[in-house]
C-alpha cells in the first residue's frame, strides 16, 4: 500500500480545531477533500512531516503551534486606510471581512479591527494567525 512521502499527491479530509475545541474549518462541511503534493510549499514543513508515512485510511490528530500552522501575526500586515476609500453599500464595521485588491491584482481578505474618526484599521493577517490548532486528517488517496 502506498505511503505518503516527498512528492506524493495526497487526497485527504481535514478538520481544523481551535484550543477550545471549536471547528475553524473542515473539508467535511463542503463534502470535498483537499489535495496537495508533499513539498509544494502549500503546507508548513512541520505539518508535512506529520503526514509522512501515513497510508490510505489512516487518521491522525496533529497539534500545531501557531508558527507551524498559519504563522504569527505580522505587524506589517496591518494597514491604516482613509474611511473615504470605503464607498458603496458595504457597512464599515469592526469585525467585517472585506476583499481588497493586492499589489498583484489578486484579492486578499482583510478584517476591520478598529475605526477611529476617518481612519480604518485593516488586518490582513490570516484569521487563525497566532493560534495553536489541531488538524485532524484522514488520508483518502496517495499517488
Amino acid at each position: 500500500m502506498a505511503t505518503v512521502k516527498n512528492n506524493s499527491a495526497v487526497t485527504f479530509h481535514f478538520t481544523i480545531k481551535l484550543k477550545d475545541g471549536s471547528v475553524a474549518d473542515s473539508t467535511h462541511a463542503a463534502g470535498k477533500p483537499a489535495k496537495l503534493v508533499i513539498g509544494d510549499g502549500s503546507l508548513s514543513d512541520n505539518f508535512e512531516r506529520c503526514l509522512l508515512g501515513l497510508s490510505i485510511g489512516d487518521e491522525k490528530s496533529i497539534l500545531l503551534n501557531a508558527e507551524d500552522a498559519f504563522g504569527l501575526p505580522n505587524p506589517d500586515n496591518i494597514h491604516y486606510m482613509d474611511r473615504a476609500k470605503f464607498v458603496g453599500d458595504s457597512e464599515v464595521e469592526v469585525g467585517t471581512i472585506m476583499a481588497f485588491s493586492g499589489p498583484d491584482g489578486m484579492e486578499i481578505p482583510g478584517i476591520i479591527t478598529e475605526i477611529a474618526g476617518d481612519s480604518v484599521t485593516v488586518d490582513f493577517n490570516h484569521p487563525l494567525a497566532g493560534q495553536d490548532v489541531t488538524f485532524e486528517v484522514e488520508i483518502l488517496a496517495v499517488e
